[in-house]
Order: C-alpha cells, then structure tokens, then sequence
C-alpha cells in the first residue's frame, strides 16, 4: 500500500459519478446486481473535474450524477490517488470494466474500500459508517461502565446489576450500547424487544460501522450454528419470536438462550406496556405462547400498568451478568424507585435542543442541526361539541366518547365503521380546515380565529404528512370514509393510510407499508390513521404533525406518540452534483391536541419525572421545556403562548382532597426488594432508629430484615429455573411476602405524616430536597417520630422513592397554594404555621392527619 501513497501540495478528493445509462446495466462479473460507478482522482474542484468530462451541452441536467466524493487523506497524513482505490476494489473481488475506471460496485462499498486506506486497517465490504460518539453518547457509556464495574457481584443481593438509559427518540442507544459492549469487554449480549420492528437498526449498526468489526449479529431466522467461532456476537429477539412453540416446547434453535450465561442482557423500548402482569408467562417456559395473541392483536398494552425490574430480573429464567434498560420514557420504572440515581443516565428533549442550540462548531457539523424543535398547539372545542361527551365526576371532555365509531353493520363487519358523533366529528374536520358552519363553532365577533392547522399558512406548509392517533381500530375506518366523503373534498389530495388492523401487517412489514406508500414524501400528501401501531420505536422521516385524537391516562404512551414526528428528515445531494451536500427539510414539527389540561399536565410530568439531571426547581424546569417547545393553546377567545406558572397551575387543577391523600398513600412510595432491605440491613444505626418508632416496636426488624433476604435468596433460583417448591418452602415464601407486606405498610406510615409535617411549617416545600433541609428538625422528629437526619439516609439508600415523594410534594405544594382546606382549617389567614396560635401543634398535626385518614 505504501508505495501508493504520494504527498500533494492541493487537496487531492476521490469521486465517483454515474450516469442514466450506466446507473442502469446489469452486472457481468461474478456478483449479482446492477449500476456502474466510475471511480476518479482530482487535486482540485471535483465537480468541475466531473463537468469537464461532459464538454458537450445538453438540455438534460442529469446526464451525470456525483454520488461520492470524499477527500484522499490517511489518518497519518498521507495522500493517495485513485490508483490506490481501484486495486483495493478489485482485491476484494468487484469486477473492473477492462480498460476503464468503471466498476460494478455500490456506493456504500465504494466508502468501504476508501476508509480501509483512510484509517489504514483492513475493513470489510459491508462496514461503510464511519461516525464517532457524541459528547452526551460517550458520557452515558462511561457512566454505566463505571457504575457496572464498581458492582460486587457478591454485595447485590444476588441480582445482577442494572442501569437504565433515560434518554429520548434519536439519542443513538443502539450505536452507545454496542459502544458499552466494547467499553466492557463483552463477547455476549442479548437484546430484548416487543418491537421486532428495530432489528435492522441494530442489526445494520453492528454489520456497517467500522467500529465493530468482527462482531457478528443473530437474528430473525438466524440458528446458533450461524455464530462463527469465538467472535463477540449479539443476538436480537423479539418475544414474539420467544412466544412460538415447536411440538409444544421452546424452539430448538431458541434453547442456546436459555442456557447461555449473557454478558449483559439489554431490554430496549422498556417504556413499552408489554411488561405487564399479563405478559409475566414471558418468563414461565411451560405458558410463554401466550403472548402472542396480544402482540398479534392491536391490543392497547402501553396503557397496561407495567411490571417492574424485580419481576424481569428474579423471574425470568435467562441468565446474564449485567442489565441495560433503553427507553426515553421510563415514567413507571422512576415512578417505582426501580433505579437509584447513581442508576440512571438522563438525555432529554431539553438537553437535545440546548445542545442543537449553542453549538459553537462550523454549521454543517452541528449533529443536532437536523433534529427539528417542536411545538405544541392546544385547542378547547366548542360547548356543544363537549356536551356530547362529558364523563366521569369530574364532567371532563371525553375524546374516546367524540371520536366513538361503530360497526355500520354489526353481523358484516366487511361494511365498515362509521363515527357515533358523525355530525361533530364532521364540525371538527371543518375547524381543522378553518371553515366554521355552526354558530357554536364560529368564533364570536371580535374574537380571534384560532391557528387552524390545515388553514394556517404557516402550519400547512409542515403538514404534508400526518399522523392521526384516533381511540379505536373502527374510529380508523371511520375517519378514512369521513375523510373521503365529498363534502370534505380538500382531504382528497391526501392518501390515506389505515395502520391499523391486521391488514398493514404486523411490526416490520406495518412500517414497511406506511413507507412504500409515503415514498419520498417530495411528490404526495399523506394522513395516517393508527390506533396501536406505529407509535413506538418508529422512525418515519416525513411525518411532520401528530393529532392527538384519543384519551390516554399513560404519559410513556403520549410522548412515545408525539416524538415519532420528531424524526429528522433529510435530503442528500439534491442536485446530484455535491454527495456531501445535505438540505434540512422539516426544521419544525407540530403536536395538535383537543384536550389541553391532558396536554399541559403531562408536560409538568415529563419536566419533573423526565429531565432529572439537576437540582432546580420544577418550574425551571419546565420553563426550559416549553423554551425549546412552545405550548400555544386556543380557549375559545385567543391563541396564546402558555408559560410554566400557567401550566403547572392548570396540570394540577382539581386536585382535591381524596386525590392528593390517594397519592400519598401509593404503595410505590416505599421499595422493599432485597437491594434496598441489604442495604437498610447494612445501617445497624439506622435500624435501630426505626427499631425505637411506635410502629415498628413489636417487631424484631433486623431478624425479619434478614429473614426475607434469606428466603429470596434461596428461592429465586428455584423459581428462576421453574423448579416446584416443597411445601415447606411454600410456607417460607408466604412467611416472606407477609414480612415485606408488612415492612412496607410500616414504612408507609411514615410517608402518610410527611403532609402534616409540611402542612405544620412556615416554609412551603416544593421538593424532597425542601423537607430534608429543614430547619424545623425538632418537629420533624415530633410528628414522625424519625430524625430527619434518618429520613434523609432512607431516601439515599432507596428504602423512600426520592422522585415519588418529590412528586407528591410539589402536588401538594399547589394544592396548598390553592387554599385548599384540610379538616376545616383556613390556610389564608396569617396564622403560625397555618394554625392559629391558640392552637398547638401536635393538636394541629392530629386534625390534620386524621382528614388523611378519613380520605
């Protein structure tokens, strides 16, 4: 190689081009495929080096298409020529027009054999990604590898360690995890998915980039047999895969799993609902095929309360030294305490756009320059249109109930659907068009007309392509007739997409189908309607608005939904004349949803469960989101931007009091596995100070701390190997559990006093933080009965789940701040602590505790 390399005073490119003719001829040489590349050498311009092989002028603009163009430069500073290039092509066996420069190769191959000379070491054919880690990417694999390489085995409780990865849609997970794998010098890792539908982007990361070359990916129908000798694999299954049977029993090419002990097992979209007690047979080898009837339907399953990581992990029969959990919003798993700070990495929307924002580098190499900024506009409809669909108590506006549709026959479902509310639904698809035909729909005089999305000038131009989130497979079928209908004439210039059904296919092939008919996105106009497809873990570029046309209850569901139209969506070499050349094509993307509080609320939730990085305050935090991504909402008079003050006061509108006394007393509030136990077991100090609380003075708590521990310790092997239990062990196990139920109703005694505690100071807590450095330690003490200095120890060692509790505070700060009465005390007037001072304080923390109690 070296006598190829020759200095150059200019700076020397190696490109290629094509041409109508030649982009179409059939290969000749011994491989199978199509199109030839001329591959060249110049010092200079490439493409006036390029224009001048075509002297002759011609109408056409395409008589030649540059389609690679990268500078001749090794990483010791040495330049090569075209020479260089074309030998190492056919080396590695693509065949070379005889006497030409032509050759049947890809471009993507044509990149692989110039970065084997650029970096000087041999790189396969298939391996043409060549980029590096981002800042926040290489911090998240280096804080994992720390945390997992400080863990002894023999000090966690005898659960492999694990970590989560909370970080959003286009982080990069699956380029970091496989950089985490190098990191740590793992040969076997398991990745685990309900959505089969990322395998080829884990598998082309592993099989493409430069980075991992050697390693070896199984997937799909892959065997076993496949894995070529001691070569560090990874192997992709979806539980739909795991859920097939052969005769009865597990696959056969599937038993290797099982036996296998993996270097780290990775579960990716763990946000997904799928982990749920109905999915729990996913770990009893005997009923795993279960599942699949649910996968295969269009069965709501993120709207299912999901297991935990101590389920996943003491249950499932899988053996690995490590866990790595991906999501970008794991709202149950740190709403259960699963993790402990040290525990989490957090890269969230806000971080993203600050990043895209003060880069300081050339333009062209900011890598979040392509993530486009979202803004959310919320609409209140029309009385008359609420009217038709108020529920519950609280009289709220129903979105199921608006966009209800039913069978048009029930015993021929072949007929279709149609919406219950037809004349509404039809209102609403002319408001979205700004065209008012009722009085109730028409703004009053005077009043300002709402930013209709496909109306506004602005807006339309964003809204090629959509996706519709409606509450039902029927409201699908519904709205695709509605959408046809004649009178809704500006709809026809729109395909529209039903995903939903069987007929669109299933994971994959449900993607692949929406993108066949998108296309390009450059020349069409689209609207897809989905109930349950599509609305996790898929990329789909020209998606540039979302409709959120469903209740939900589930905030891993809703941004899930509304990141999918987050996806960059890019155009390369447009010209055909610059390979390097890129145009941004949706800088903006837009959410549009009908019900505000429902919006505004979980905004407040993703700023305080989310972005969880620092310290500040929770209005800061969201002040920061809505920064990044504006809140415009419509309330019948005017649109207007929403700013976090407002929107932390509307989230938390109508809490009352039976609602924040339920909070309080959520069980999640206290984690009782055995990490935390060991480590409570750990703090003889500690236990003492509970051993002495009113509560806990019948019980022996070291003696019943160790008896759980020991009990999980010897039966979680057994149930991990679905081995029957005696019947004294039996009687162990329900010893366990009752210990655990009963450690925890204890220690939730002590989370249902933090109220009153609060309730009794000067001072208005907003966080955890705000309780535990308090000045008032002495009343503290009086109405708990624990030193704060305690309380503070069992939040640090996990006992007390830190973000649930802080949660919990800031709710009841508002509702507070709203004047809310406890047990009949007025918090308005200017009293000691909120009482009078005639009253005493322990008299008070009673009154007080008592209208918890009652509720």
């Amino acid at each position: 190689m070296s006598e190829l390399l020759v200095p150059q005073a200019d700076l020397p490119w190696i490109y290629a081009y094509t041409t109508p003719e030649e982009a179409n001829l059939e290969w000749k040489g011994s491989r199978v495929g199509f199109g030839l590349l001329k591959v060249g050498y110049t010092s200079g311009d490439y493409q006036r080096r390029v224009a001048d092989q075509f002297p002759t002028k011609s109408p056409r603009d395409d008589r030649y298409q540059i389609v690679f163009a990268e500078k001749a430069v090794t990483k010791s500073g040495m330049f090569f020529k075209d020479h260089a290039v074309h030998s190492l092509l056919v080396k590695k066996g693509i065949h070379r027009i005889k006497g030409t420069e032509w050759f049947e190769c890809t471009v993507e191959e044509l990149r692989a054999a110039v970065l084997e000379i650029q970096k000087e070491k041999p790189v396969q054919l298939q391996r043409y990604l060549d980029y590096k880690l981002r800042p926040e990417q290489k911090q998240a694999v280096l804080m994992t590898a720390e945390y997992f390489r400080g863990i002894n085995p023999s000090n966690s409780g005898g659960r492999p360690p694990h970590f989560l990865w909370n970080a959003k849609m286009r982080f990069g997970k699956t380029f970091a995890a496989y950089h985490l794998a190098k990191e740590m010098g793992w040969t076997k890792i398991l990745v685990l998915t309900f959505k089969p539908a990322v395998l080829g982007e884990w598998q082309s990361q592993l099989e493409q980039h430069i980075d991992f070359e050697g390693w070896q990916f199984i997937g799909g129908k892959d065997r076993p047999a496949d894995i070529v000798g001691d070569k560090p694999y990874c192997w992709f299954l979806s539980f739909q895969d795991i859920g097939g049977k052969q005769n009865g029993q597990i696959k056969d090419r599937l038993e290797p799993v099982y036996e296998t002990e993996w270097d780290c097992i990775i579960l990716d979209e763990y946000h997904f609902g799928s982990w749920n007690d109905r999915t729990k047979n996913l770990y009893d080898r005997d009923a795993i095929s279960q599942v699949k009837a649910v996968i295969a339907s269009d069965d709501d399953l993120d709207e299912v309360a999901s297991v935990g990581t101590d389920v996943i992990e003491d249950q499932s029969p899988l053996k690995t030294k490590n866990y790595l959990y991906l999501t970008g919003t794991p709202f149950r798993a740190l709403t259960n305490g699963e993790f402990l700070e040290n525990q989490i990495f957090t890269w969230s929307y806000a971080d993203e756009q600050r990043e895209k924002i003060n880069w300081r580098g050339p333009e062209d190499a900011n890598p979040y320059a392509d993530l486009p900024q979202m803004v959310m506009l919320t609409y209140e409809l029309p009385s008359s249109a609420r009217e038709i669909a108020m529920k519950g108590d609280l009289n709220e506006f129903d979105l199921n109930e608006f966009f209800r549709a039913a069978p048009i026959d029930k015993e021929n479902l072949d007929l279709g659907f149609k919406f219950v509310h037809e004349t509404e639904v039809q209102q609403w698809l002319a408001m979205v068009r700004g065209q008012y035909r009722e009085e109730d729909y028409e703004p009053a005089p005077g009043v300002d007309v709402p930013m209709a999305p496909f109306a506004n000038s602005e807006l339309i131009g964003y809204l090629n392509h959509t996706l519709w989130y409606l509450p039902s497979v029927g409201a699908c079928k519904a709205m695709e007739s509605l959408l046809k209908m004649p009178q809704n004439t500006f709809f026809h210039d729109y395909e529209v997409i039903v995903a939903a059904g069987t007929k669109i296919g299933i994971g994959a092939e449900a993607v692949k189908s929406v993108k066949n008919v998108i296309g390009s996105g450059l020349t069409n106009k689209t609207i897809t309607l989905t109930f349950a497809k599509l609305v996790t873990g898929v990329s789909i570029p020209p998606w540039s608005g979302v409709f959120m046309l469903r209740n939900t209850s589930n905030p891993e569901s809703y941004f899930q939904t509304v990141f999918r139209v987050q996806t960059p969506w890019t155009l390369s070499n447009t010209d055909g004349k610059d390979p390097n050349s890129r145009v941004i094509l949706k800088d903006k993307c837009y959410v549009f949803d009908y019900a505000p509080n429902r919006a505004l609320k979980f905004i407040s939730e993703y700023a305080e469960r989310i972005d969880i990085k620092d310290d500040r305050r929770l209005e800061a935090r969201v002040a920061e989101f809505v920064k990044f991504l504006p809140v415009l909402a419509y309330d019948g008079s005017r649109m207007r931007e929403i700013n976090a003050t407002e929107i932390l006061s509307i989230s938390s509108s109508g809490i009352g009091t039976a609602m924040l006394t339920r909070r309080w007393k959520d069980t999640r509030m206290v984690v009782v596995n055995n990490f935390t136990l060991e480590k409570l077991l750990e703090q003889p100090d500690l236990v003492q100070a509970l051993q002495e609380v009113e509560q806990f003075r019948a019980l022996d708590l070291s003696e019943a701390l160790l008896k759980v521990i020991n009990t999980e310790k010897a039966l979680n092997p057994l149930k991990k190997e679905r081995k029957p239990l005696s019947e004294k062990q039996k009687k162990s196990d329900k010893e366990s559990k009752d210990l655990k139920k009963e450690l925890r109703e204890k220690l939730m005694w002590f989370v249902a006093r933090i109220p009153v505690f609060m309730y009794l100071t000067d001072y208005r807590e907003q966080e955890l933080q705000d309780v535990i450095r308090q000045m008032e330690t002495n009343l503290f003490t009086r109405v708990t009965g624990l030193k704060l200095t305690d309380f503070d120890k069992l939040c640090e060692l996990g006992v007390f789940n830190k973000r649930a509790l802080s949660y919990s505070i800031f709710q009841f700060r508002l509702a507070e701040e709203g004047s809310l009465n406890y047990a009949g005390v007025d918090r308005t007037s200017s009293r000691i602590g909120g009482f009078d001072t005639v009253v005493d304080r322990d008299e008070a923390a009673q009154i007080v505790h008592r209208s918890f109690e009652l509720n």
